[in-house]
């Protein structure tokens, strides 16, 4: 995996990935699911006041509570829908807020890119009265994903990045549940395993830029590991071997949601 960012990037990014470079099509192939939404609802529970962390272009976002949003990049928060508020230039590691401001804090798919782990957990933990909610993945279930086969580097580099369970769980503290989030075949935020049933998807240079794993290897070699793909979808390899999950309606991965409710 290459060195993190030391400092910000020239868009402000402030963790490992440069969304200066990579965030332009974000929100086209990353379109929040609601039924993934609907779990974050569920983990928020009540929770009127609402701190989005790593906020990006907004997905995920409940619309119907009152929602801060803290976003570092300037390209994610310029993708962000005039609905939504404006976000906050800000990091994790250090939200300008007192304590105790929120109800509920929420981050989806952002844990993986902060600089310093502990203190982002902390942070979120400080500013908020009730319960945490972090959408992401498992990086010990990711190897079941059938692009380990075709892009090892890249499975190699999301295991790397996602924090482990019991690394959240101690970082957020009082009583934690992990809750696994079925993928629909048909869902609509382009992370790698939304494409299980749709392997196609993943031949197109824009759907893997939208996925930040894939800019951490050579360009050369993510062009290769499609190449590879596209022979085998050509051939009728890929079909053989896991054609039976075009026809999963949902997909049992390393989608997790973990809710740190406070002592």
């Amino acid at each position: 995996m290459p060195e993190t960012y030391r400092a910000r990037s020239s868009d402000g990014s402030a963790g490992d990935a440069d969304y200066g470079r990579i965030g332009s099509k974000y929100s086209s192939f990353r379109v929040p699911d609601p039924r993934i939404a609907r779990f974050i609802l569920d983990a928020l529970g009540d929770a009127e006041t609402v701190l989005n962390v790593g906020a990006g272009a907004g997905g995920y976002e409940p619309v119907d509570r009152d929602v801060t949003a803290v976003e570092p990049s300037a390209s994610m928060r310029a993708q962000r829908p005039a609905h939504l508020s404006a976000a906050i230039d800000a990091t994790a590691e250090s939200l300008p807020f007192p304590d105790d401001s929120f109800d509920a804090a929420m981050t989806t798919f952002s844990v993986h890119q902060w600089r310093d782990l502990a203190a982002g957990l902390r942070e979120m933990r400080r500013v908020t009265r009730g319960p945490v909610v972090v959408l992401t993945c498992d990086p010990g279930l990711l190897h079941r994903f059938w692009l380990a086969e075709y892009a090892p580097a890249v499975i190699a580099t999301e295991h790397q990045r996602y924090p482990a369970i019991a690394t959240l769980r101690t970082g957020l503290g009082g009583t934690v549940a992990v809750q696994p989030v079925p993928i629909p075949l048909d869902c609509t935020d382009g992370f790698n395993e939304a494409y299980y049933g749709r392997p196609e998807k993943l031949l197109i240079p824009e759907a893997r830029e939208s996925c930040s794993a894939w800019s951490f290897i050579d360009g050369r070699l993510a062009h290769a590991y499609a190449d590879h793909l596209a022979a085998d979808l050509r051939t009728g390899a890929w079909d053989a071997k896991h054609g039976a999950l075009r026809q999963e309606p949902s997909y049992n991965g390393s989608l997790v949601i973990v809710r740190a409710a406070p002592r």
